[in-house]
């Protein structure tokens, strides 16, 4: 995080990191998504005014209602599967939000498979079963982020061919217009990456806890985990292969263009 940013962020994130612990961490509503609450709300706005600061996209414009539906729909692949502790899920909201950047942290492939086989548990193939409904989770709200995000697509290339012809415009709107784009484009590709890390993660666990205790239940594990990789390719069409690179979200390939600007 830029030097500049520090006096602002660092409190800002303290704060907000100090509440939900005392209040049971972020009100949820369905699916898992974040319930329409003042706190949730300025936990994003919170994240809008970070991610500016770390020179991130960062649009002021209001969202449209697909925007919105994005958001809300990007959700369960943004945050852990399966979360250890409080303090924990604290954090990841604060990523999930861009108060914190996101890679603040490295990726743990083990966190998962450490998550569900933590404290007692009845039979093994309780874990495997709890596998098995996770993956399969992931794999039936794919196709509806994927269409979706189809759709803010579609609406972001007529905002962008609409410019030249709007004369009214000044430089700010012009600006917040490709920041918004920037904005949907890179959260689709932080959303695509995070379904191939939690891909991973479930193959990790799948992998270790077939050899610690190989039960008949791992075939039904494994078809659910080829589901969602099935599902998951509905992603790739969305944005070129380089999205993630050029948002920032891994290391650029020299000579590729990086939309996420470093201090």
């Amino acid at each position: 995080m830029p030097r500049r940013t520090l006096p602002f962020v660092a409190p800002l994130a303290g704060a907000l990191i100090a509440v939900p612990l005392v209040a049971a961490c972020v009100q949820q509503g369905d699916f898992g998504r974040p319930a329409p609450t003042a706190w949730n709300s300025l936990i994003d706005a919170a994240g809008t005014f970070a991610a500016h600061e770390r020179g991130e996209p960062a649009s002021l414009f209001p969202f449209t209602e697909d925007e919105r539906a994005l958001r809300d729909r990007a959700w369960r692949f943004l945050m852990p599967a399966r979360e250890r502790s409080v303090f924990d899920a604290a954090l990841n909201n604060l990523t999930r939000a861009r108060v914190l950047p996101v890679g603040w942290r490295p990726a743990d492939p083990a966190a998962y498979l450490e998550a569900i086989t933590s404290g007692p548990f009845r039979s093994v193939v309780s874990r495997y079963r709890r596998l098995s409904d996770d993956l399969v989770a992931d794999g039936r709200l794919v196709p509806a982020f994927a269409e979706t995000a189809s759709r803010v697509v579609r609406a972001d290339l007529t905002r962008l061919q609409s410019l030249p012809f709007i004369t009214t415009l000044d430089d700010r709107d012009v600006r917040s217009a490709a920041m918004r784009v920037a904005e949907n484009r890179c959260l689709i590709a932080w959303v695509r990456r995070e379904t191939a890390a939690r891909s991973a993660s479930y193959r990790y666990a799948l992998e270790h806890l077939l050899i610690a205790a190989p039960e008949d239940e791992a075939v039904a594990t494994e078809r659910a985990l080829a589901f969602l990789d099935s599902r998951r390719t509905l992603l790739d069409p969305l944005l070129p292969a380089d999205a993630e690179a050029r948002c920032g979200l891994v290391p650029a390939e020299p000579g590729e263009v990086v939309l996420v600007r470093k201090g």
